[in-house]
C-alpha cells in the first residue's frame, strides 16, 4: 500500500490547479502540464477565439509571483477550428532555472509546471504501477484480487481440449481477455528497455534488489512458457468476446471464471514476437541473476517455436482484435535476439533476409514496430540507419506542418503511435549521435502530457488535467482512476461515428476540428488503456527520467 501514497498529492494538485485555472473563456494555454528538463526544447501554443492584443507573455515563480522571463509571442496562420480562430506559439527555452512556474498571458494563467532533471521519475513509477493493476491470477496484483486461477477451463483448435494451466500474465486492456501477441510485444518491451539502458530502468521501487522492469517481465515470461503446452504449438488467446458483453465488474467476480477457453490460432508474426521475447530474456536472465537454468528454458522454447515459422502457411492473423498480415519485421526481429543470445550467425543471416522486406510504414503500434527492428539490424547492414532516417524525417515534416506539432494523422491509439515516434527519434540519437530529432521527440512528448487542443495529459494521475473516466473494468470501481494509464487519445470523428458513438457536446468538443476526445467509461475508442502502449510509454519517460 505504500505505492499508493501519491492520492493526497493529486488532491494537492488539484487545489493548485484552482488557484491558478484559466478563467478566460476565449483564451487558452497549452503545455506540458508536468515540465521539462533543463536543456529541452520548451514551448506552449496559445489559442485564442478573438484577436491577441498584447505582444509579450510572461512566466513567473509559483512560489513569489516573480516574473522570471518574459518575451513575445509568435502568431501562426494556424486555426484550430471555425470558434478559435487565433493560435501562437511561445518558446522558452532559454529558461533552464530548476524551479515551478507558470505562464501568464493576457491575465491568463497556465497550469503550474516544473523545470527540474528528475520530473519525468513519478512517470515512469506511476506507469510501471499500472501493469501490477493489470496482472491476472496468482501474481500479486495490485487493486484487486487474485483472479482467474482456473484459466484455461478448454483449449478450442488442437486436438487436446482439455483444462491446462495458462494462470497469470496480464489483462490486455480493459477487460480480462489475455491474448500472447500483446503479451509477447509487452514483455519484449519491457527487457527491451532494461537491456537499452540497464541504469535507468534499474529502478526499484520496492526495495528488493531486482529492477521493476524485470519483475514484471517476468510475469510476462511465465505465462509465455505456459503457453507453450505441445512441442508445436502454443495458445494465442484466453477467453473470447463474450468478456465483452456481460457488465462491468471486478476481475474477481467475473461471471465467466469457470468459461474461459483457449484457442490456438497461430500465425508467423506470433511466432517472430514470441521467439524475440524469449530469447532476449534468455540473455538478460543469465546475465543478470546467473540463472542458466531459467534463461536456456527461455531459449530452448525460443528456437523451439522460431523452427515452427516456415510450418504455419497462413500467416495472416484472423484475431478480431489483432488482426495483421506483415510478418517479416517480426521473424526479422525474432531471428536477431536468437542470434545475439546464441551467436549463431545463421540466425542473422536469416535476419537481415527478413529485413530487406520491411517497408518503411510510417507509424507506431503493437503490430507496427519497423522502427525499433531497423534499429536493431543497423547494427550490422548500415541501410536500415536510412530506412529509420527516412521514417523519422516523414514524421518531421507532418509535425511541421500543423498547429500542436503531432507527428502523424489521427487514429484510433493515437498516443500509442506518437510515443513510438519519441521512441524513434531517441533509437536513432542512440545509433547515430545526431540530435537532428531531438524537437521532434519533445513536442510529441508534451503532446501526451497537455500540449494539445483539449489541454489533457493522456496519462491517468499525471498533471493537473487528465482522464477522469478511463474505459477500465478496475477504474470504473475506482472513482476512474488507476495509476499510470495512457488512454488512447483523440480519434478522427469519422471513426468515432463509425463505431456509433454520440458525439460528445461537453466541454471538450469546443476544442475538436476533425478529431475528437471523450472522457467518458464506455468509450473505449478514445479512452482505453492497454499494456502494449503502456510498454511503449514506460520506454519513453524511463528514458527521459534521471
Amino acid at each position: 500500500m505504500k505505492r499508493l501514497r501519491f492520492f493526497p498529492l493529486i488532491v494537492l494538485s488539484l487545489l493548485i490547479y484552482s488557484c491558478t485555472s484559466q478563467l478566460n473563456k476565449n483564451l487558452f494555454i497549452r503545455l506540458n502540464q508536468v515540465g521539462f528538463l533543463p536543456d529541452d526544447y520548451k514551448t506552449a501554443i496559445i489559442l485564442s477565439k478573438t484577436p491577441f492584443e498584447e505582444k509579450f507573455f510572461r512566466i513567473k515563480n509559483v512560489a513569489n509571483d516573480e516574473e522570471v522571463f518574459i518575451d513575445s509571442i509568435n502568431k501562426l496562420s494556424h486555426k484550430l477550428n471555425s470558434e478559435i480562430k487565433y493560435s501562437a506559439i511561445i518558446d522558452f527555452t532559454s529558461l533552464k532555472t530548476k524551479g515551478e512556474y507558470f505562464i501568464e498571458y493576457q491575465d491568463v494563467k497556465s497550469y503550474p509546471f516544473r523545470i527540474d532533471d528528475s520530473l519525468y521519475n513519478p512517470i515512469r513509477d506511476s506507469i510501471s504501477l499500472f501493469f501490477k493493476v493489470q496482472r491476472c491470477g496468482p501474481t500479486n496484483p495490485l487493486m484487486h484480487k487474485v483472479c482467474h486461477i482456473q484459466d484455461a477451463t478448454k483449449v478450442v483448435g488442437y486436438s487436446d481440449s482439455s483444462a491446462i494451466d495458462l494462470t497469470g500474465g496480464w489483462h490486455d486492456a480493459g477487460d480480462y481477455i489475455k491474448f500472447v501477441y500483446t503479451t509477447a510485444f509487452t514483455t519484449y518491451m519491457l527487457l527491451f528497455s532494461y537491456e537499452f539502458d540497464p541504469d535507468k530502468f534499474s529502478f526499484d521501487l520496492d526495495n528488493d534488489s531486482v529492477p521493476d522492469i524485470l519483475q514484471e517481465a517476468k510475469v510476462g515470461l511465465d505465462f509465455l512458457l505456459r503457453c507453450n503446452f505441445s512441442e508445436n504449438a502454443f495458445i494465442t488467446q484466453v477467453q473470447d468476446d463474450r468478456d465483452h458483453k456481460v457488465g462491468w465488474r471486478m476481475p474477481e467476480n467475473d461471471t465467466l471464471t469457470f468459461d474461459r477457453p483457449a484457442f490456438v490460432k497461430m500465425n508467423k508474426s506470433q511466432i517472430g514476437i514470441y521467439s524475440a521475447a524469449l530469447a532476449i530474456a534468455s540473455r538478460i536472465w543469465k546475465e543478470r541473476f546467473l540463472d542458466s537454468a531459467f534463461g536456456n528454458k527461455c531459449l530452448n522454447t525460443s528456437e523451439r517455436i522460431f523452427r515452427l515459422r516456415n510450418e504455419v502457411t497462413d500467416y495472416k492473423d484472423d484475431e478480431k482484435y489483432y488482426n495483421q498480415n506483415e510478418f517479416n519485421s517480426k521473424l526479422a526481429l525474432g531471428a536477431f535476439e536468437l542470434y545475439k543470445s546464441t551467436n549463431d550467425k545463421n540466425y542473422l543471416s536469416i535476419a537481415l533476409d527478413y529485413g530487406k522486406n520491411i517497408t518503411e510504414n510510417n507509424w507506431w503500434s503493437w503490430g507496427d514496430f519497423n522502427a525499433l527492428v531497423f534499429y536493431k539490424l543497423a547494427e550490422f547492414d548500415n541501410q536500415f540507419v536510412e530506412k529509420l532516417n527516412n521514417i523519422l524525417s516523414f514524421y518531421k515534416s507532418y509535425s511541421d506542418s500543423n498547429l500542436f506539432s503531432l507527428a502523424h494523422q489521427y487514429n484510433w491509439g493515437t498516443t500509442h503511435s506518437i510515443a513510438g515516434v519519441v521512441l524513434s527519434s531517441i533509437l536513432y540519437k542512440k545509433l547515430t549521435g545526431s540530435k537532428s530529432f531531438d524537437n521532434l521527440a519533445v513536442l510529441n512528448r508534451d503532446f501526451i502530457l497537455g500540449r494539445n487542443p483539449w489541454g489533457k495529459s493522456f496519462i491517468s494521475g499525471i498533471g493537473k488535467n487528465f482522464p477522469r473516466k478511463i474505459h477500465h473494468q478496475i477504474a470504473f470501481f475506482n472513482n476512474g482512476y488507476i495509476p499510470g494509464a495512457m488512454v488512447s487519445g483523440p480519434v478522427p470523428d469519422s471513426l468515432f461515428k463509425n463505431y456509433s458513438f454520440t458525439i460528445p457536446s461537453d466541454k471538450l468538443s469546443e476544442f475538436s476540428d476533425s478529431s475528437i476526445y471523450s472522457d467518458e467509461f464506455d468509450n473505449y475508442l478514445t479512452n482505453e488503456p492497454t499494456i502494449s502502449s503502456n510498454a511503449t510509454a514506460l520506454f519513453i519517460f524511463g528514458y527521459y527520467s534521471k
